[in-house]
């Protein structure tokens, strides 16, 4: 199916890219999350002469994820969960979690933004986890795992 992009997407194009994607892609997710159109005349005519106001649009949400960015450059998360005496947690930190951490210390974060290069955590210790505020601005952060004594 032939899609007009009308933001950037990971490993796909930019915005206004005309892409070939399989039906089930473009139907299932990129149309209902308004990230993409079909592409016909009358949609690229109409995508045409509001070029310039998604532009600004995704210029406004670059800036605003680089001020996120910035501000979460270098932050750690202190996480509390139950372990055992060997240091493993009887669950484990996952994503949800780490997003409930930034959003009480004032971040708005989804849970989707995490990247969690291994799976969740499930050890007590520090790790290096990723937030992806955007597909442009990708930053580092420590979360710190410790034992909940009760």
């Amino acid at each position: 199916m032939q899609i007009i992009l009308l933001e950037k997407v990971a490993n796909l194009g930019n915005l206004g890219d005309v892409v070939k994607v399989k039906d089930g892609y473009a139907r299932n997710f990129l149309i209902p999350t308004r990230q993409a159109r079909r592409a016909t005349a009358a949609a690229i005519k109409e995508f045409e002469a509001k070029r310039a106001e998604l532009e600004k649009a995704a210029a406004e949400k670059l800036a605003a994820a680089q001020a996120l960015g910035d501000s979460l450059s270098g932050k750690t998360v202190r996480i509390s969960q139950k372990a055992g005496v060997d240091g493993r947690l009887f669950g484990s930190v996952t994503n949800a979690d780490i997003a409930e951490g930034l959003t009480k210390m004032g971040f708005a974060v989804a849970k989707s933004q995490i990247r969690l290069p291994n799976g969740p955590l499930k050890a007590v210790g520090e790790f290096a986890v990723s937030v992806a505020a955007h597909t442009d601005v990708v930053v580092e952060i420590s979360v710190q795992v410790v034992a909940d004594v009760e």
